[in-house]
């Protein structure tokens, strides 16, 4: 009981007063587990006896392409990749589902999702991603003005999001309610410093902050902002709202698993200005379903038409020792043990950067690529979906889509049913709680020693103070620690030299993953697993990749 009632007042940052009688006399779901990521599969990567093994002829197989990673952007990489004519590509995935953090699943008869779960409309000049949503049938065309118009089904349905603050919800994710002149003020000149780095366009009429960002400037104005943690700038700006504090916390939170005091400010504006197609306009508006992004995941891997095998550890890629030997990539069937054993003309690789020097041999050895994937830092994130036997009694603003706790470190939730248009009955709540530790490493430590129940009492102890119901409603509650989730975009990496050199082929190797960009996006995910893919296709047609 002790244990824990620490553990709630270390993760909700509860006094001590407010867990009397914590743990006594209040049951848990009698159904749930923790499900997904193989945690310790990965971690066999550090034993050299299972990188290191020579395989009998029989036990080799042929491919155009070995693509390692089957999250967004590897299946993307090979859905582009088909889409450029170019076959005898595989799919190599320890998981047993493909698509990442943008996976879903099914509770109590519902979709939803384990992570990601919307995508702001793309902007115009996002083709490959627009013709994406247009092999998914999301798009009905185009205005006037080059802007895409999507099928009103895939639009996030009202009520969109709302807060929840001192017993009542409030409508939208600013804390209205109680607002003084000042803080008005504050917010609103917050938002016109928003469209203004929106309208910005460098000598050559790149915008600072849009999506990939591989199209943002690079001109120091913008850049220098990447030094700055989003706590300075506010500061520097004289914005001492706590309610737009809260705000903008929140946003960094949200997208990046960070506070304010550990995002680049730089990150920080892109948050909200890379979701303005004008400075006069409104954000993009969000596509949704109710698994989330695994929507998305789903089309990619059935257009693909790769061979995508799940189940998966890769163990050892060899690269390229002279120009025309083919890479080799070794993988351990987690299912019976046995390894087998691809020649490919190209390796992807679309895992983390932090995996890379256990796996591709003679990658420690070069200090530039050694040097540059141990700057990437990874955030941890729990994800827990409810199954309810109803909806629970609450007052003021009705439930929405996105439901937030102005007072929790958590994320709230977002319901599952909510796009089907089922606002009755039974329904799936999906959880968010971000792992905020100053030290990642520390954090995954403190995620990965919860177990279920501990898991289990976070949850709905947070979720009880809006919803003193729920537990008695909830059936089943199931977990997913995602101890890598989503690469942490602190002040001095998004625009760091580690990040460029991450990105470059290397000995017939070609990289693809979010945290190449330094933000965890479905879009950046998509743009690098492309973009991948365009390198792959020049290579294999003798064109230089440099």
């Amino acid at each position: 009981m002790w244990r824990r009632r620490d553990l709630l007042r270390g993760l909700l940052g509860w006094p001590l007063t407010a867990l009397v009688g914590c743990g006594a006399g209040r049951p848990l779901p009698r159904a749930g587990e923790i499900v997904g990521a193989q945690h310790a599969l990965g971690h066999r990567l550090r034993e050299p006896a299972a990188r290191f093994v020579e395989l009998p002829s029989e036990a080799w197989h042929a491919a155009n392409v070995v693509i390692v990673g089957g999250g967004v952007a590897g299946l993307s990489a090979a859905w582009e990749l088909r889409r450029r004519g170019i076959d005898r590509v595989v799919v190599l995935e320890l998981e047993p589902e493909a698509g990442g953090t943008s996976r879903g699943g099914r509770v109590g008869g519902f979709a939803c999702p384990w992570g990601a779960h919307y995508l702001p409309v793309p902007l115009p000049h996002q083709h490959a991603l627009l013709a994406l949503l247009d092999e998914l049938g999301v798009l009905e065309g185009r205005t006037d003005a080059g802007e895409p118009l999507v099928a009103e089904q895939f639009l996030c349905r009202d009520p969109e999001e709302r807060l929840f603050y001192r017993g009542t919800w409030y409508e939208g994710l600013y804390l209205g309610a109680g607002a003084d002149a000042r803080d008005w003020r504050q917010w609103q000149s917050f938002q016109a410093e928003v469209a203004r780095w929106a309208e910005w366009r460098d000598a050559d009429g790149r915008r600072a902050f849009t999506l990939p960002v591989a199209e943002c400037s690079t001109e120091s104005t913008v850049t220098a902002l990447d030094r700055l943690t989003m706590r300075d700038w506010l500061e520097q700006q004289g914005y001492t709202s706590a309610r737009l504090r809260w705000a903008v916390d929140y946003a960094c939170r949200d997208d990046y698993g960070l506070t304010v005091e550990q995002t680049s400010a730089w990150a920080g504006l892109f948050y909200f200005a890379s979701r303005l197609s004008t400075a006069t306009s409104a954000p993009q508006p969000l596509i949704t379903w109710p698994e989330g992004n695994a929507r998305l995941v789903r089309h990619l891997q059935t257009r693909g038409e790769a061979d995508v095998r799940t189940g998966w550890l890769v163990t050892q890629v060899r690269p390229r020792s002279r120009a025309g030997d083919p890479l080799e990539v070794l993988a351990l069937n987690t299912a019976n043990e046995t390894v087998q054993g691809w020649r490919a003309s190209a390796v992807i690789w679309a895992a983390p950067q932090f995996v890379a020097p256990y796996v591709i041999h003679g990658f420690r050895d070069d200090p530039r690529r050694r040097n540059a994937a141990a700057a990437f830092d990874y955030g941890s994130w729990l994800v827990a979906n409810l199954e309810l036997s109803g909806r629970p009694r609450e007052r003021g603003f009705p439930l929405a889509w996105d439901n937030v706790l102005y007072e929790s470190p958590s994320l709230g939730y977002v319901v599952a049913t909510h796009q089907l248009g089922i606002d009755h009955g039974p329904t799936v709540f999906t959880y968010y709680y971000p792992f905020c530790d100053e030290d990642p490493r520390a954090a995954r430590q403190r995620l990965l020693a919860l177990d279920w129940a501990d898991c289990a009492e976070l949850v709905l102890s947070d979720l009880e103070t809006a919803h003193p119901d729920v537990r008695g409603l909830t059936t089943r509650l199931d977990v997913m620690r995602w101890g890598h989730a989503m690469i942490r975009p602190v002040p001095g990496f998004v625009w760091s030299p580690s990040r460029h050199a991450a990105a470059l082929p290397w000995r017939g190797i070609h990289f693809a993953h979010t945290d190449l960009s330094g933000l965890p996006l479905f879009e950046e995910a998509f743009h690098h697993g492309v973009r991948a893919a365009g390198e792959v296709a020049k290579a294999l047609a003798g064109e230089s990749t440099a």
